[in-house]
Order: C-alpha cells, then structure tokens, then sequence
C-alpha cells in the first residue's frame, strides 16, 4: 500500500439542483464556507433544474482535519438569489455538511434539502458528493499554510484565474490619464474604447403633432454617458437635415483583456439621447455584447460594434404618437470600438489621452478633468483656486474639444498667440462666455479682429466677473441614500447650457457632504441697472439630481439662489492684476432644498458662496459696421468750424477730411482771391465729392444687404417648404394608420351591434320567461297569504275567546274582592263598637280584640293562600299558554319557511306584520293583566299598611310575620321574571320584564326596613 501523504484536499461537488421555481430575473449561486474561507460558484440560470457542475477544494493536512473532526467545524453551503439588474442577493436556504462523514472514497452523490428554504411550497435541493483527495502538487518549503483562498486551482477543475468581485469599477487615475479596471500590478495592458456618433436620420418622426420641427432658438444634440462622464455632441437645429460632424469620445482603460471583456458584460448597453435643452425625444440602447465576447482578438484586431439604431420615444410621448412602418423609423449611426494601445500612456492633454477636454486654468489649480474627449455644450465648472484672495489671472472661456479638433484648436490657438504678441490687458474685451473657445487679441491702434459681426455693448456697460461655489449638501431627510449631483444654468451670463457637477457624491442621513468641481465663474458685460434688476427678478434655481447607474436619473429637489441677497452684501475694493480698483461683494448662507411637487416639503440643505466682482467699464467695444468700412481707421474727432452733418445711416467722416490746419503767421492785407481759390471752397467742394461716393457706396451696401436678404428668405423658404414636405408626409402616414384603425372600429362595431341584436332578442326571451314564472309565483303567493290570513283569524277567534274567559274570571275575582272589602268594614264597625263596649272591662275587651284580630287574620291568610294559588294557577295557565303559542309560533315559522322559500320580499313584510300586530295584541293584554295584579297587590300593600299599627298596639308578635310575607313578595316576583324568561317569549329588554326587575329591586330595598 503507499504511503499517505500529509496533505488533503476536502473537494466539495456541486453538480445540480431540482424543484427550483423558474425566473429568468434571477441567477442561483453557491457560497461554501469552511474555516473562515468562502469559496462561490458561477452564476446559473434560475430555473427548475439548475446545473452547477462546480467542484470547491479546501487544502489541509491530516493533523488539521482531525482537529477540526474534533471540534465538529461544519461546512455550510448558502444558496444565494441575484438579481442580474440591481446584483441585490437574497438567501434561498443552506445546507450543514458533516465533516466527520467525509472518507477518502469516492462516494456516490446524494440529494440535500435546503434547510430554511424561501421557497416552501417546493422543496429545492442540491446533488452534493464531498470526498478527501491526496493532494499530489510538490509542496514548496515555506513556514507559511496556504489559505484557501490563495490556492492554486485543482487539476481537473475549472480554473479561477482571479477572485473578482461582483461587480467592477473603473476608478479614475489623472495624473496617468486613464481608467485603472481590476489591480493594478495584474492590469497593466492599456485599451482605447471609442464611441463615435456619425449621422442621423428621420429625427422628425419624434416630435409630436402639438410641436413644431424647428423653433426659433431650439438646440437639438445627442447625448451619453460613457464611464460615467456625460458626453453631448455638436448641436444642431435643423431635425429634418441634422447638419453635425461626426465626432468621437474615447476613454484609455487600463486593465486586462478577461476582466475588461468581464466589465463590459456586466456593463447595461450604451444609451443614446436625443436632446432639446433638459428633454430627450427618443433614445437607443447599443448592446456592448459583441465587444465582451471571448472569441473577439484584441492583440491583433479591433472590435467594432457599429450600425444604424432605431431611436425610441419616451413612453409618455410614445402613447400620442402612432406607429411607424421601417422605412420611417428615426435612426441614429452609432460606431463603438476597442482596442488596444500599443503606446505607452500619455500626459493628460495629449491627443488620444483622457485629458480632451482642454482647460485654461492656473498652474496652481489640480486637474480636475473628467478622462472623456466630449464637446459639452456650455462652459464647464472651472476648478477653484488654492487661494480665493489672490488676485484672480483672467478666466479664458473653459470649454472641451473632440479628438477630431484638438490639433487645429492647439495650432490656432498658438497662432493667435504669436499675433497677439504682449497684448496689453487693458484692450481685453470681457465678452459672456459661450460653448466655444475664440481667441481674440487685439493691437493698440488696429482694428478689432472679429470673424463675424458681434453684439454691440454701449459704452457705459461694466465688466463683471460671477462666480459660485457650492460647497456642501447636508441634512438629509430621505430614508434612502442618493448619489447626489447638482445642476443650474442662468441665461443671463451668457449661456443656456447646464453646469453640473461630477462625479456624484453618495449623501446619506445626518451626514454633509462636499460637492466636487462645483466652482465655476462667469465673464459677461452688462449695464448696472440691468445686472439690478436681472438679480432681483430672476433667481438661480439649483436642481439636485440622483444619478443611478441602472436606472434613469431622477429630480430630488430644487433650491433657489436669491441673487438680490449679493446685491445688498457689503462691497470691497482690492487691486486686480492690472493694478485698477475693483469691487467685490461676496454673500454665503444655506438655503433648503424642496421637492418640486410639494415645495413645502425641505429634502435637504444647500450650502453656497457667491462673489460678483466689478472690474470697472467695458475697455474696448466691438461696434457692428459695415462691410466697406471695416477697414477704415477710427480716431477720436476734433470740433471743426465746419461740422457737416452726415446722413443717418452713413459711417463716420474719415479723419483726413476734417484734420485741423496747420497755424499761419499774420501778415498783411493782399488783393482779394477768387472765392472759387479759397480753402473753404475747396474743403466743401472735396466734402461734397465724398458724400456722393459714400451715398455709392451706401447704396451698394443696401444692394448687397437686400440680396443677401432675400437669399436668406429663400433658403428659409426652402428650408420651410421641405418642413413642411416632411410634415405632410408624416401626417398621411398618421391618417393612413387612422383609417385603418377606423376600418377596424367600423368593423368591430358592426360584430357588436349583431352581437347586440342576438343578445336583445335573447332578454326578450329571458323577459318572457321570467313573466311567466313571476305570474304563477304570484298566485301561489296569493294562495298563501289567504290560506295564511284564514288562519290568523281562527287563532285570533280563539284567542278572543280566551280573552273573554279571563275577563270573567277577573270579573268574579273582583265582586269577591269587593264582598270581602264590604265585610272587611262591616267587621271593622263592629270592632269599632265592640270596641267601645269593652272599655268598662279591659281584659275581656283585649281578649276579644286578641280574638277577632286571630280570626280576621286566618280569614285574611286564607284568602291570601287562595289568593296566591289562584294567582300561581293563572301564572301556570298563562306559562303553559305563552310556551303553547311560541311552541305553535316556531311549528308555523317553520311551515311558513319550508312552505314560502321560493316567495318574495313583499309576502315576508306582510307575514312579519301580522306577527308584529300578533305579539302586539298578546303584550298589551299581558301588560293589562299585570296593571290589574299590580293594583290588587297595591290595594293589598294599603290594607297591610292599615292593619300595620293595630298589631303594633297589640303587641311585637306579629313582626314576624311581616318579614314573612316581604320574603314571600320577593319570592314571588322573582318567580314570575324566571317563568316569563323560560317561555322563551321575552327577554332582559321587554317591558314586563323591566318593570319585574323594578318591583324586585323596591322589594329588596324595603326588606330590611320591615326587618
């Protein structure tokens, strides 16, 4: 037998899974963890049977796998869901191996449940085979155990070249300027990937039908993001020819080729808007699949992913707009590559480097340049100085070129350089910075170069500089965090265009944050009163924005910038570069940030510095003047003796006409000259010469003006007349679509009026029907309720009779009552005079009294007896009758439910009124009858009260007696409340039975009284 070795593998086979429900969202990964490592298998297909087909090793010696054999250390296998959108993972169950059953025999696998399964109407479950291996590699001489984590892949298993996590970052190097992808001492290789937008076509099929194809001052451009720098292209304003060059953004990445083909994998396809201002009208996706394939050769080759893409509306527009055949679709021509770079990196503002976009700041300030070649279409946030005090160098118009104009910017900026010369700063004219770099130099005594007429500024418009810088945002009061970007853009500077900043800033609760690249400043001329009124109107409204990188970004909210505050700050004066005073009004506070449909609602807190420097008035202005006298030198007039008055809209006298004359010594008087010899004659004589060349001259400019304008009136109308060629093409293929769907509708009509007509002969019938059977339900109702009604009045005959039987008896019972009151007081006289009689002899007259009082008092018990049994005989009789009648009212409502099941609502009412008007009879009488009872006891209560102090004269024996018959009163009375509940008839809320529990109540409130 050989030897065992020392070292072991624990090689853990995954193979597949069974009664996992089907979602294609999701992907099912295996996590085992053993001794602190954790090792995962490869994302699978979430569906019924899962295949794994994974094998994880653990390395370990023979005395270390009896230590953990002793100690019971598990291995646990987690079963993990993943979202392939959010990579959010949720935990399907687990499994508890036993490392105690693992042999170095290979053993068959076997089926584990998932232990605390999510899914429990299924019992999901994985084939497992665990099995200790030798392992065979030569073992190095190092102190150090290998973790297994660092080990070396298997032989036979699938090799993992690295333990990438899940989801990869391009992080930004700019001092190399390039994206570092994966670790830096394995990444070395350097990739170019490229985006170019070539043309488009059929972009008016995007506007809807309430929108015009071009309005005056509308700006259309493509847009995209490309490793999270926004990228926008030339604009343009003309949908139905877009007239843009095809440019090209490109990023250096530095990384391999497997992790860059696995970023780009993970990575959403490139989206690509077309844009007016802050909406987009359509956009395309363009899939980065083909770039991330294994079989794709970038050593030799570059991938390309190119073609004509379909631009889609937005869903809210794309409901209004119809649908369009192929021929018709809006394309845009998008090319995306990659490559590799054989050259070494270069600086940052080379020409393929990440550094395109070309700024002109300080050589104090970082660089801070985003490692994209875009064109933005505004002026990008210039980076803030170290020193805020110092005084500021002049802030050229910071804006970025594409690849394809680097070259010719560099070569005319330095042209313009070497023309310029040391041009004095004081003839520098502050303009409002636009999208576009121009250098401008001019000489002291030249003429202004301008490459086309500009707007005049008058004379008395100052210089300003704005500059704003927001600093941090805080407070926030979302539950969520946010990758916070902010976004502004005030037309008064000079410049439409969105100032953002970049990148975004994740901000969370309680917490503040500081805003990166967020200073920018603003060069513009402008009139004081106007710059006034501007800042007290129209404030600067901030819009903070999340930005997500799998999803569209959204509005969180708007804070608004009062700029009238700055206005009312205090002024400064300091000393710019070129030595003159100047004025500064700084103003910082913190203003609260609202959402946009509750603007009561504060999301968070914005904190901002802003400054407006006045850098005095304007030093030179550009004057728009004709093309014949551009040329002509300016210089300041002098007063003449001889003004003349040029016509209105001729340019001013050349100044070698109205030069001053030179001095002459005086001497004396000559002969008179010829008034056509005089200096006078010949200056209005060479002045009259020159106004009729300048009415020429001014008569061809308004000859070539006009041609000019009516060449631009008939591209115009060209231009308006193939709009709306486009339009009327663009309507038939709509109300060709309308008169289909119309078609359509007639026809989907036409099978519902049928369906209409079949069904309403169908109710007709139903109708029919249902008469018939309501006419013979009717008459068996009728016959019911008379059947019904003949018996209500035989029990109501009966119960007549019974009445009147017991309006007898109470009859009877009265005149006996009355008889007994007659004797009563008949006896009561005799008393009375018997009385009288004995007061001679007092013990015959007491014993006789002792006498009679024991008569009258058997007499009157023996008539209470009788009393109380007749009163109990009434009670039985009126018990066994009230269970009679409910016994015959359930027997009759359970014939009358069997019998009238079927019956109607109306024959109910009535069958519960005659109940109604039944129970309505039987409680007046029963509460008639207990009136009379309750007058009899009265009357007794009153004749006991009378013969109360007699027996107290004749002595304490009665007393007892009393007591007794409260007790019996009590007795009683509580006897008929539990007759009359068990009849079943009544109840605690019924009258009878209230004023029962009244008289119980008074009873036992006068028991101890008499006791």
């Amino acid at each position: 037998m050989a030897a065992k070795t020392d070292q072991l593998l624990i090689v853990v086979s995954i193979l597949e899974g069974r009664h996992f429900p089907k979602s294609p969202r999701l992907s099912l990964v295996v996590q085992a963890s053993f001794d602190g490592e954790q090792l995962a298998t490869d994302p699978v297909e979430h569906r019924e049977q899962p295949q794994f087909s994974t094998e994880l090793a653990w390395e370990l010696d023979r005395r270390t796998l009896h230590q953990h054999r002793l100690q019971r250390t598990p291995i646990k296998l987690q079963c993990f869901a993943v979202d392939s959108v959010s990579k959010k993972r949720e935990s399907v169950g687990y499994i508890v191996l036993d490392l105690r059953s693992v042999q170095e025999v290979k053993q068959e696998p076997r089926w584990y449940p998932l232990l605390s399964s999510k899914y429990t109407k299924q019992r999901p479950a994985l084939l497992l085979s665990v099995v200790l291996e030798n392992d065979t590699k030569p073992s190095e001489p190092s102190p150090d155990r290998f973790k297994a984590r660092k080990a070396p892949p298997r032989q036979g298993s699938p090799a993992v070249t690295e333990l990438l996590p899940d989801k990869l970052e391009a992080v930004l190097i700019p001092d190399q300027g390039y994206h570092q992808l994966g670790p830096a001492d394995h990444c070395t290789d350097v990739f170019v990937l490229s985006v170019t937008v070539a043309f488009a076509t059929k972009l008016e099929q995007l506007i809807p039908n309430t929108m015009k194809l071009s309005a005056e001052g509308s700006e259309f451009f493509f847009y995209y993001s490309l490793l999270g720098n926004d990228i926008t292209s030339e604009p343009f304003h003309n949908l139905l020819s877009p007239d843009f060059e095809p440019e090209r953004a490109s990023v250096r990445i530095r990384s391999s080729k497997q992790i860059l083909q696995t970023f780009l994998s993970q990575q959403p396809g490139l989206e690509i808007h077309l844009c007016c201002g802050n909406h987009s009208l359509g956009s395309t996706d363009v899939s980065l699949a083909a770039l991330s394939a294994v079989s794709v050769d970038l050593e030799n080759k570059t991938a390309t992913v190119e073609g004509a893409f379909v631009l889609q509306p937005p869903k809210r527009i794309k409901q209004t707009l119809p649908a369009l055949p192929a021929d018709l679709q809006p394309n845009v021509g998008v090319a995306v590559t990659l490559r590799r770079e054989e050259a070494t990196p270069q600086p940052l503002g080379s020409k393929d480097g990440s550094g395109a976009q070309m700024h002109s700041v300080p050589p104090s300030a970082p660089p801070s340049v985003p490692p994209a070649e875009q064109r933005p279409r505004s002026s990008s946030p210039v980076q803030k100085p170290h020193d805020s005090s110092s005084p500021r160098p002049p802030l050229p118009p910071p804006s970025s070129h594409t690849e394809s104009e680097a070259e010719s910017l560099l070569e005319e900026l330095q042209h313009c350089k070497e023309q310029a010369g040391p041009a004095a700063p004081d003839l520098e004219v502050p303009v409002p910075l636009q999208g576009r770099t121009e250098a401008t130099a001019e000489g002291g005594a030249s003429s202004v170069s301008v490459s086309a007429p500009k707007v005049s500024i008058p004379s008395s418009a100052h210089h300003y500089c704005f500059s704003l810088d927001l600093r941090s945002l805080g407070n926030l009061s979302l539950t969520h965090p946010v990758a916070a970007t902010l976004r502004y853009s005030y037309q008064f500077f000079g410049s439409a265009a969105p100032i953002m900043t970049n990148p975004p800033v994740e901000l969370q609760r309680n917490m503040e944050v500081s805003l990166p690249q967020s200073y920018c400043a603003f060069d513009f001329a402008a009139l004081p009163q106007q710059l006034q009124d501007t800042f007290l109107r129209v404030p600067l409204v901030v819009e903070v924005w999340h930005r997500d990188s799998t999803s569209r970004d959204q509005l969180i909210g708007r804070a608004s910038v009062q700029l009238s505050h700055l206005l009312s700050s205090e002024r400064s004066r300091y000393l710019d570069s070129t030595g003159e005073q100047s004025w500064r009004q700084t103003h910082q506070d913190r203003i609260p940030v609202v959402k946009t449909h509750c603007p009561t609602e504060k999301v968070a807190e914005l904190s901002y510095l802003a400054t407006l420097e006045d850098l005095g008035l304007v030093k030179a202005r550009e004057v728009i003047v004709s093309d014949s006298s551009q040329n002509e030198l300016v210089a300041p007039t002098q007063p003449s003796s001889h003004p003349a008055a040029p016509r209105p809209a001729a340019p001013s006298l050349p100044t070698a006409l109205l030069g001053p004359t030179a001095p002459t010594a005086p001497t004396a008087p000559t002969a008179p000259t010829a008034p056509r010899d005089t200096l006078e004659y010949r200056m209005a004589l060479e002045l009259e010469l020159w106004k009729e060349e300048q009415e020429d001259l001014f008569d061809d400019q308004l000859r070539k003006k006009e041609l000019s304008h009516m060449q631009a009136l008939a591209e115009e109308w060209r231009r308006r007349d193939r709009e709306r060629e486009a339009l009327v093409k663009k309507k038939e293929v709509e109300y060709n679509l309308l008169e289909e769907q119309l078609q359509k509708t007639l026809s989907d009509l036409e099978k519902r009026e049928k369906q209409l007509a079949e069904a309403e002969l169908e109710t007709q019938r139903l109708q029919r029907e249902l008469r018939a059977e309501h006419s013979l339900t009717q008459r068996e109702l009728q016959e019911s309720s008379r059947r019904l009604q003949q018996e209500c009045d035989h029990r109501v005959a009966l119960e007549r009779d019974k009445v009147r039987l017991m309006e007898e008896e109470r009859a009877r019972l009265l005149q006996q009552i009355a008889d007994g009151e007659s004797r009563y007081k008949q006896l009561e006289k005799e008393f009375q005079l018997y009385r009288e009689q004995q007061n001679i002899r007092p013990e015959f007259r007491l014993q006789s009294e002792i006498n009679l009082l024991t008569l009258e008092k058997v007499e009157l018990e023996r008539k209470l007896e009788s009393t109380i049994k007749s009163k109990l005989h009434y009670k039985q009789q009126w018990g066994r009758a009230l269970k009679e009648l409910a016994r015959f009212k359930q027997r009759e409502q359970e014939n009358a439910m069997t019998r009238l099941k079927k019956q109607q609502a109306e024959l109910e009412a009535m069958r519960l009124r005659y109940l109604a008007t039944e129970e309505k009879e039987a409680v007046r009488q029963d509460r008639q009858e207990l009136d009379n009872i309750r007058n009899e006891l009265n009357r007794l209560k009153q004749q006991e009260d009378k013969l109360g102090p007699a027996s107290s004269r004749s002595g304490p024996a009665p007393a007892p007696g009393l007591s007794e018959s409260a007790d019996e009163h009590l007795s009683r009375l509580l006897e008929e409340r539990d007759t009359l509940l068990r009849t079943g008839v009544y109840t605690h809320e019924d009258r009878i039975i209230a004023e029962l529990n009244r008289q119980i109540q008074d009873a036992m409130r006068d028991r101890p009284d008499s006791l």
